[in-house]
């Protein structure tokens, strides 16, 4: 099985390439550049760096979401596109839940966080015991003075993951002790836990066509969420 992986929830884009659970390659980007402009040519190279063609791909895997509602969906469409041509199967997963895998924490719990604006961050948690990961909450959007709530019981180190760490970190570590913050090499979202958790789904046979992959917000866009506010006060 050769997995192509997209991961473009947030500010940074990657692509991951992995082969029966092996990861073989990544090519990562952070510069501010559009992840239109960067995403398909980072897979090529990255296929051609690896010795692999297109044709040889027996699935594309996506983070879904949650995530920016531009990235997500810039993700979303270049897995389709890449799919469509040969009929490759897909796979959306969590971009939370990939993210706590990619992370790799010993024993304690993994709190990925995204900031979703408006004092809420795209959440989830999970518990680690050193060899797998089992998790304790979905994905949702809460409030940071809801998770603090959550986390301040635990007794165990809580890993936190993702582009809303500093955030998260800054405002609960005074009532949340047990926070730890992530280095800036493992904080952001990467293709390569896209890849391991993909290939996981695609074994219990979590797949679907390119036209049934579909993102995964959690809330309405800002644009849906005035459109419907116009509508209800006219």
């Amino acid at each position: 099985m050769l997995i192509l992986a997209f991961e473009t929830s947030a500010k940074a884009a990657s692509v991951a390439l992995a082969e029966e659970g092996a990861l073989l390659g990544e090519c990562y980007q952070n510069t501010g550049l559009t992840h239109s402009q960067t995403l398909l040519v980072m897979a090529q190279d990255l296929l051609n760096q690896c010795g692999r063609a297109v044709s040889q791909v027996t699935a594309v895997a996506v983070a879904a979401g949650p995530g920016s509602f531009t990235g997500v969906r810039i993700g979303v469409a270049a897995a389709k596109g890449f799919a469509w041509g040969g009929e490759t199967p897909c796979c959306g997963v969590s971009t939370l839940e990939a993210m706590a895998l990619g992370f790799g924490a010993g024993r304690g719990y993994v709190c990925p966080c995204m900031d979703a604006r408006r004092s809420q961050v795209y959440n989830a948690l999970f518990y680690s015991d050193g060899k797998s990961l089992r998790r304790l909450k979905e994905d949702r959007a809460i409030s940071l003075e809801e998770l603090a709530a959550e986390l301040e019981p635990l007794s165990e180190p809580v890993y936190l993951v993702g582009d809303g760490s500093a955030l998260t970190y800054r405002t609960l570590h005074d009532r949340v002790p047990g926070l730890v913050m992530p280095p800036e090499h493992r904080m952001h979202q990467r293709a390569a836990g896209v890849a391991l958790l993909a290939e996981r789904e695609i074994r219990q046979g979590n797949t679907c066509d390119a036209n049934a992959l579909t993102p995964n917000y959690l809330r309405l866009s800002q644009a849906e969420r005035e459109r419907l506010e116009r509508q209800s006060h006219p």
